[in-house]
């Protein structure tokens, strides 16, 4: 399966360097020209134009320059239509529109929580703001690359001084640093006094990509470099982003947090349970174990990714008194997994039914209807939670046959 890689841990990521490092991987231009033709008949956009260059400073990469005599937008209402417009213009896909959205939302929520009176329209509400947010959509949509995985590494933010309305403040950059922190993304560190990861490079990596401390399991296809526009002792910062093959088995880093507890309630037990899975946990399990003076004691393990782990040790600690909790990050390998709404008819009604289906090398190893859904059906209809799940079970479409016999557990 071809999945793509963003490694901007050394020199950060912007919206134009990811544009120009994608341009540089698959030598796609038309798409951008197309976005340039749709964003210079926006109102108050007199003309735009777009360049990709090379440079060389140590490695070869692409970079881009952009003609922009325009006029600054009026507000983030006028910026969110003004997208909507050249969303519309140059056919982005459902999909890939609403990442665009989701990324404009960051940096307009961003300026609003730093500036109080009012975004700042200088740092958001600009032609090239939109360039930068459609562009690599655009080119990953071009390259065949939109819906592979894409993962990156943490983002390097930068230091120095970074100029905003109100004067200059220290780096990094106040609104990337709070969409990192709105995400719960991890940095990296570096010592370059220069602004490297902008708001826009940090939205785009948070709604784009899985940020880990580590590189995916993958054979390496293509490279592509691209430069951004700050240089310090003669050199620019580079963005490298890179496709290759992984495996259908999903490399994945989880975090499991355990605990000891020796002197609880099956009650309390219960309540942590709800309190854990409704704050995102992927699993909890209690494992009974013999503890110090040969006391009973139960093991609660909880399985979580990285963001949302410590907001699920105050969980712990609140809920069951515990002193500590021990953390570690492990990785795994999952199956492919897909979900889907499936109609099926019990007891002479029709429902809709969740339905996960995990595949490995092609071929379905398990298929499980959502318990809650068909819990639902149990209820509704006054049946036996075991007979619903067998008439659904019965009713699954085709998949079984395609898998020789899934497992439905």
């Amino acid at each position: 399966m071809r999945a793509l890689l963003i490694d901007p841990r050394v020199g950060g990521i912007a919206g134009d360097m990811l544009v120009a490092a994608l341009v540089d991987l698959t030598g796609l231009t038309e798409p951008l020209t197309s976005l340039a033709e749709a964003v210079a008949t926006l109102p108050g956009c007199a003309a735009f134009d777009v360049a990709v260059t090379e440079t060389a400073h140590g490695i070869r990469a692409k970079k881009l320059r952009v003609m922009l005599p325009e006029r600054q937008a009026g507000s983030d209402g006028d910026l969110v239509a003004a997208m909507e417009e050249v969303i519309e213009r140059v056919g982005l896909s459902p999909g890939a529109a609403a990442t665009a959205r989701g990324v404009l939302k960051d940096l307009v929520e961003a300026e609003r929580r730093l500036h109080p009176s009012g975004f700042s329209r200088h740092a958001v509400a600009s032609a090239d703001t939109i360039f930068d947010i459609l562009g690599p959509l655009l080119l990953m949509e071009e390259a065949g690359l939109w819906g592979c995985p894409v993962y990156a590494t943490p983002p390097a933010l930068g230091g120095g001084t970074i100029p905003t309305g109100e004067g200059e403040v220290g780096g990094p950059a106040p609104a990337a640093l709070e969409i990192c922190a709105r995400h719960r993304l991890p940095i990296s560190e570096c010592a370059l006094g220069m602004e490297l990861t902008t708001p826009t490079g940090a939205a785009l990596l948070a709604n784009l990509a899985v940020v880990a401390d580590w590189f995916p399991a993958m054979v390496p296809a293509r490279i592509g470099y691209g430069a951004g526009t700050r240089e310090q002792n003669g050199r620019h910062n580079l963005l490298r982003v890179v496709e290759g093959e992984i495996g259908d088995l999903v490399d994945e880093r989880i975090v499991v947090l355990e605990t000891n507890l020796d002197d609880i309630t099956g009650e309390t037990v219960g309540y942590t349970f709800e309190r854990l899975f409704a704050a995102g946990a992927v699993d909890v399990y209690i494992t009974p174990a013999i503890g110090k003076k040969h006391r009973p004691v139960q093991v609660l393990s909880v399985i979580t990714d990285h963001a949302r782990y410590q907001d699920l040790i105050r969980i712990l600690m609140d809920e069951t008194g515990t002193l500590g909790v021990r953390v570690r990050e492990e990785p795994r390998l999952v199956a492919e997994r897909s979900r889907e709404a499936v109609e099926v008819e019990v007891g002479g009604r029709t429902f809709q039914v969740r339905v996960k289906t995990s595949r490995s090398c092609g071929r379905v190893v398990a298929i499980k209807p959502e318990f809650e859904d068909m819990k639902e059906i149990a209820l509704t209809l006054g049946m036996p939670f075991r007979a619903v799940a067998d008439e659904v079970h019965r009713h699954l479409p085709g998949l079984r046959e395609e898998s020789g016999g899934p497992r439905t557990s």
